[in-house]
């Protein structure tokens, strides 16, 4: 069987040539004598690897030296409780964006360890925009401000960071890091979970300034503190050792590509594409207010539940997979993450203007 194009919002596709070379070196990975879910993580070869990862990732995303890199476990939403636990530390309140189901999370994690501020919300709309800040409504002794800079389900995108002054901006990347140029600089947290933009579910990763370790709340438990991974390197306990590899050889393969900035100009090029072909279709429509589209994930409906259904129905058949939109929205959601080629974006569009011309 041919691979198809996967849409999944994650775990989502990985390069081919990535998937490649991990099969290449599955049983025994170059000398070693044995496959790397294999090795100690104590072991030379292994440490040689999460150094290259890091050291991969620190230079395709420009990570500054004062910035600590931790691989952890417990995906993104482990963080909605870490942020706070390890953020509060003066005034014990933090500001919150509300733009999708995930802020919601994250907003009612952090509510049990401090004060949250919700300083705007696109719930009105079911999240179709981000809203416009008001800096009146900031907290100016707030420990942190947090953001979601893309929503995986709703399909916005932040086209501007907030300016948050001295306060640390904590930013959840989880579904287009590496697919757009971020200055670093402008953050004091980033993270995100691995299984859409850096490799298979498992890996979560942590970008923390390190002024900000070493302040967590006396109720923090030792796995949620910052502090004990960064001073272990991430290997205070086992990490995820095989996710670590494959997010390695993502890391190779962005930076084959060309990089960040490369990768960018590749995912404005695929979303143009399949964006314009919404603006000019009288049969499927996004949902998304134009200014906010992410490059990332976009969802669609045609005129009816029953349509969405028999397009997606056949969309699968054809080899386009995962296209059902996330259960609290319905419809479509096409997720176009780094490794879901031009041709993948084409090959949909195509099949969309042939299911308009036969369903009208």
């Amino acid at each position: 069987m041919d691979r198809v194009y996967n849409f999944s919002a994650g775990p989502s596709m990985l390069p081919e040539e990535v998937l490649k070379k991990a099969q290449e070196e599955l049983v025994i990975y170059r000398d070693a004598g044995m496959s790397v879910m294999e090795m100690s993580h104590r072991s030379k070869v292994y440490q040689d690897i999460i150094d290259e990862a890091e050291a991969l990732l620190r230079e395709i995303m420009n990570i500054p030296e004062n910035y600590k890199v931790l691989f952890l476990q417990g995906g993104a939403s482990s963080q909605f409780a870490m942020v706070p636990l390890n953020l509060f530390r003066k005034s014990k309140k933090a500001d919150y964006v509300k733009t999708g189901l995930w802020a919601k999370k994250a907003i009612a994690e952090a509510s049990r360890y401090g004060t949250v501020n919700v300083v705007a919300s696109s719930e009105d709309a079911t999240f179709n925009y981000i809203p416009e800040l008001d800096k009146s409504t900031f907290s100016p002794d707030a420990d942190y401000f947090y953001i979601t800079t893309n929503n995986t389900i709703y399909g916005t995108r932040y086209t501007e960071l907030p300016d948050t002054g001295d306060v640390p901006l904590v930013a959840d990347m989880s579904s287009n890091i590496l697919s757009e140029v971020y200055d670093v600089n402008k953050f004091g947290v980033i993270f995100a979970g691995a299984q859409k933009n850096m490799g298979p579910a498992g890996l979560t990763v942590v970008i923390i300034r390190e002024d900000l370790i070493g302040h967590a709340m006396d109720i923090t438990p030792t796995m949620f503190n910052y502090q004990i991974h960064a001073e272990n390197g991430s290997m205070y306990n086992t990490p995820p050792t095989y996710s670590i590899y494959i997010a390695k050889l993502v890391f190779e393969w962005v930076k084959k590509m060309g990089g960040v900035p490369a990768m960018q100009k590749i995912n404005e090029e695929k979303a143009k594409i399949l964006y314009d072909y919404l603006d000019d279709s009288s049969f499927f429509k996004g949902t998304v207010v134009p200014k906010y589209r992410s490059l990332m994930n976009i969802p669609f409906v045609s005129p009816s539940p029953e349509l969405d259904a028999k397009f997606i129905k056949e969309a699968t058949a054809k080899g386009l997979v995962n296209l059902k939109g996330h259960r609290t929205v319905g419809g479509m959601r096409a997720s176009i993450y780094n490794a879901m080629p031009i041709e993948g974006v084409k090959t949909l569009v195509e099949f969309m203007k042939k299911f308009e011309m036969e369903n009208r």
